[in-house]
């Protein structure tokens, strides 16, 4: 899911008031199971329907409608009815920044211990 975006500069205030810090960590348990990570990541690619995340991830249908659920609650993704589907699309592509943030740091750390390892070695 690593992507390369251009980061934009938001002003924070410092220090984080206490409504701020909840909802930061509200977004950060949202991001915290990995099924949900797999759905952004599948939605990045456009908009779908539980049947065919469900194909495309190998999940339950209630597995993937419990997660989208609470995707769309987060404002994260965003559904609209086509038919007798809905379909499910990203809400949110600044998601997707931060888990390129995060990606750098795991690239990070794990140069840092190839470098332990090989220096082992």
């Amino acid at each position: 899911m690593c992507y390369l975006l251009a980061v934009r500069t938001v002003q924070v205030p410092h220090p984080l008031p206490e409504p701020l810090i909840d909802l930061v960590a509200q977004r950060f348990r949202v991001l915290g199971e990995p099924m949900r990570i797999k759905l952004l990541d599948k939605l990045r690619d456009g908009e779908a329907t539980v049947g065919e995340l469900q194909e495309a991830l190998g999940a339950s249908q209630q597995n993937v409608s419990k997660h989208l659920g609470v995707l769309h609650a987060a404002g994260l993704v965003t559904r609209s009815k086509h038919g007798n589907h809905t379909r499910y699309a990203i809400g949110d592509p600044e998601v997707f920044e931060l888990c390129d943030q995060v990606c750098g740091g795991v690239r990070r750390q794990l140069a840092g211990l190839e470098a332990i390892i090989q220096g082992a070695v």
